[in-house]
């Protein structure tokens, strides 16, 4: 078997995969970590990251992901900025498609795509984006601690998620589109109980009032169209995420809300394809986890190269 062109190659450049990248190249394994956009990924539109450990003092995304990204390549890392559009594989080895650098082959892919939270389709959204309105009520509630938000969803998360910020916040509006949610029933006994959280259902989001800072949401009423404004400090979004897992459909294996299935070892369904990050089926999605993934998929990379070159 010809040798490849990597050992290891890791698809995306967000702490995942950054982490993936450090720990490969520290182990002595050739390793190159391609990224569609900047290091750090969708960490990049963070703009205030409090929770990473030993950083006492807040970072944003941009900083931290170039951070990581210098220091797997002080580890001997490499980095190339280009999109993956498919993944085939050569018996051990994997043959990686991108956009503009040709094929690259590997004994081992990390995939390191992440996840996108769903937008609600607000015409000025992108723009508020952890600026009034949020993704992720572990990541930025502690920012709103005291003072009131409303939050939209309906689902399990979502529930979690105001029960998270009922404990942080003065008060909290639950807005769903259904009259009854879509939870287990023990979470919305949990939101039922909450004294500080008002639920707002059969309601959708019409606007975001802007002018002079945040200043709430205006919700409509599905049945009567009424509009009704609910003061607040922001706006915590959680109906949902979308694994980009594009490049591996019918590769490997995926849950029914199409995450790649990979347990805390990493390993999919694929010998020496590993999935890393929010990308893949697990119970929480942050900047922490994300690494650790990174950090474990090495030790599995490391198995699966002994072995093949050892045939």
């Amino acid at each position: 078997m010809a040798a490849p062109d990597y050992d290891v190659i890791v698809i995306g450049g967000g702490p995942g995969g950054y982490a993936a990248g450090l720990y490969n190249a520290r182990a002595g394994f050739n390793t190159i970590v391609l990224e569609m956009l900047s290091a750090g990924g969708q960490m990049t539109l963070t703009e205030t990251i409090e929770n990473y450990p030993g950083l006492p003092e807040a970072t944003d995304g941009f900083t931290l992901g170039d951070n990581m990204q210098r220091q797997a390549e002080a580890a001997g890392a490499k980095s190339e900025m280009t999109k993956v559009t498919g993944i085939e594989l050569d018996g051990d080895l994997k043959i990686v498609h991108t956009s503009d650098m040709g094929d690259l082959t590997a004994y081992c892919v990390v995939v390191a795509t992440g996840a996108n939270a769903r937008p609600l389709g607000l015409p000025n959204e992108a723009e508020l984006a952890d600026k009034g309105i949020h993704y992720c009520a572990a990541c930025d509630g502690m920012r709103f601690r005291g003072k009131t938000v409303a939050l939209v969803g309906g689902g399990n998360t979502a529930l979690e998620d105001a029960a998270l910020l009922a404990r942080l916040c003065e008060k909290v509006y639950l807005i769903h589109r259904r009259g009854e949610y879509r939870a287990v029933q023990c979470f919305v006994d949990a939101i039922q109980q909450a004294d500080n959280i008002e639920q707002v259902l059969c309601s959708v989001v019409d606007s975001v009032e802007i002018e002079n800072g945040f200043q709430g949401v205006t919700v409509k009423d599905v049945d009567t169209g009424s509009l009704t404004f609910l003061p607040c400090d922001a706006l915590f979004v959680s109906v949902g995420r979308d694994p980009n897992t594009e490049i591996v459909k019918g590769l490997c294996e995926m849950d029914g809300s199409g995450y790649i299935v990979a347990d805390e070892t990493t390993c999919t369904s694929v010998p020496g394809i590993f999935a890393v990050g929010d990308v893949r089926t697990k119970p929480m999605r942050q900047v922490v986890t994300a690494a650790a993934d990174g950090a474990v998929s090495s030790v599995y990379t490391n198995q699966y190269i002994s072995e093949v070159r050892a045939k």
